[in-house]
């Protein structure tokens, strides 16, 4: 089998394998547009120049198409090309507009096609969580609290518990785009004009759900608040794949670990040491997970302690937020591929947990639920049993039942309750068993068969609808565009 390198890897899993649709040039053009049609509607320009100006439109937007045409990402430097074409009354298309509220909207419309390829990333990494929690709803792991191993579970409830996650993160997205999806253009420098500028018209042509209402928030406060909302979605999400990558780290820190990567694309050799398999796509994911954390403080340091309207948060989308929303879309692809590569060692995770003392805390419980022993009480003989076999090197199957019955009556000594052991050796055994701890659990959101069959469906079903919400977004942003070019095309044609 061929060996992929460490480096060729890292490469496949870089961000920029997926070109972005747009440019800040085909932006600045959708708002010319926009604004061409809006400006005519209502009077500002008249009809016959507004065809004038809508063919130089078009005439720009086919140069800039040509092969290593320039494609400017300042108004002020398109304007020129606009003009050369259809004369400098062409300009009356900006009447009542400023950069001030051109660039906030390019900046939203960016954000906006950012979002929603990170709704869709995040679903398939969703998606690909609840696959291999079904196909491994039955494996038994340990579960560790304080970096310890606390009690067992299965995989897939494990799995289904960094799904519930992300589907929290899905709903902050669907929450921030309601915030995100408002227009600023209009809103001139700050004030509006004398122009009557239809800004609701504006922001139905470009597919916002409508303006941002004052004309000062627009373009002056409304980046900053935004762009701090969208770099903490981002850092968010990223936080909780950091976590996952680090609970499947601490396996190849092992001799016999029971989940890892599948070898060949998601691993690579070392240069010295043949044995090793190093997990680059693991630590290509938790990478990737810091690049989105450090990019969202960027963004609050940058934007920290400034005026309003200063152009510190206003920036480029090749730096935050667009940037840490790009970041978190690559970061989720990694997530998946890791989620798709996982090998998992039944056995080996099953042994992992009969090697401790787990499932002590079910002992316990059902010394009280079946035999009236109050619960402080199974637990200071569970802990002793602990103590004994640990100090004996034994495992817990391994425990001899007459020292089991001996240590109980021990724990019950001057408690009034008698000191035999209210178990026969196959319940105890039963109840000190993995299978058994599971099977018995019985609360909303256990790892039992029934709750995990149950939120599986839950899962599956809330996946679907935020499918079908992202469907629906850019569904209305298909048609938003659609008018615009249906409003647009009537006025190339002269009166």
């Amino acid at each position: 089998m061929r060996r992929t390198t460490i480096w060729a890897i890292l490469a496949l899993l870089a961000p920029g394998a997926r070109a972005e649709p747009r440019d800040t040039f085909a932006r600045i053009d959708a708002i010319d547009r926009a604004s061409l049609v809006m400006t005519v509607e209502t009077g500002i320009v008249p009809r016959s120049l507004g065809a004038t100006i809508a063919r130089a439109l078009d005439q720009v937007a086919a140069d800039g198409a040509k092969p290593g045409a320039e494609r400017p990402d300042d108004y002020l430097r398109i304007e020129p090309l606009i003009t050369a074409i259809a004369g400098p009354d062409a300009t009356r298309m900006h009447s009542g507009r400023s950069r001030q509220d051109i660039i906030p909207t390019v900046l939203k419309l960016e954000q906006r096609d950012r979002l929603l390829a990170l709704a869709e990333t995040l679903d398939a990494t969703r998606a690909a969580l609840l696959t291999v929690a079904e196909r491994e709803a039955d494996t038994i792991i340990p579960a560790y609290t304080n970096g310890v191993q606390a009690q067992p579970t299965t995989l897939g409830h494990y799995l289904l518990g960094y799904a519930g996650a992300l589907a929290r993160d899905a709903d902050r997205l669907r929450e921030t785009w309601a915030r995100l999806n408002l227009s600023p253009l209009g809103a001139a420098a700050l004030g509006t004009s004398s122009f009557p500028v239809d800004r609701k018209r504006l922001a139905e042509l470009l597919g916002f759900d409508a303006p941002v209402e004052n004309s000062y928030d627009a373009g002056q406060l409304a980046p900053l608040d935004m762009g701090l909302e969208l770099t903490g979605l981002a850092a968010n999400l990223a936080t909780t794949a950091g976590s996952f990558a680090q609970d499947l780290y601490a396996q190849y820190h092992q001799t016999r670990p029971w989940i890892l990567l599948r070898e060949g694309a998601l691993t690579g050799p070392s240069s010295i040491m043949p044995q090793k398999r190093n997990p680059v796509a693991l630590y290509g994911l938790r990478m990737k997970a810091s690049d989105v954390v450090g990019a969202a403080q960027a963004f609050v340091i940058m934007a920290h302690n400034v005026d309003s309207g200063m152009p510190d948060y206003k920036r480029n989308q090749a730096e935050p937020p667009g940037r840490t929303l790009a970041e978190a879309t690559e970061m989720c692809r990694r997530w998946t591929r890791v989620l798709d590569g996982l090998v998992v060692d039944r056995a080996r995770a099953a042994d992992e947990v009969a090697a401790d003392y787990a499932t002590t805390t079910e002992l316990a419980d059902t010394l009280q639920r079946e035999a009236d022993v109050p619960f402080r009480l199974g637990h200071h003989f569970a802990s002793e049993l602990v103590s004994y076999g640990r100090g004996h090197d034994l495992r817990p199957a391994d425990l001899p039942f007459p020292e089991v019955q001996k240590i109980y009556a021990e724990a019950a000594a001057g408690s009034g309750l008698k000191p035999e052991l209210p178990l026969d050796e196959a319940r105890f055994r039963a109840a000190l068993s993995a299978r058994g701890m599971i099977d018995a659990a019985k609360g909303l959101g256990g790892p039992q068969p029934a709750e995990i069959r149950r939120m599986l469906g839950v899962a599956r079903a809330r996946l679907e609808a935020d499918r079908g919400w992202l469907e629906s977004r850019r569904q209305s942003l298909t048609d938003a565009r659609a008018r615009l070019d249906k409003a647009f095309a009537a006025l190339t044609q002269d009166p």
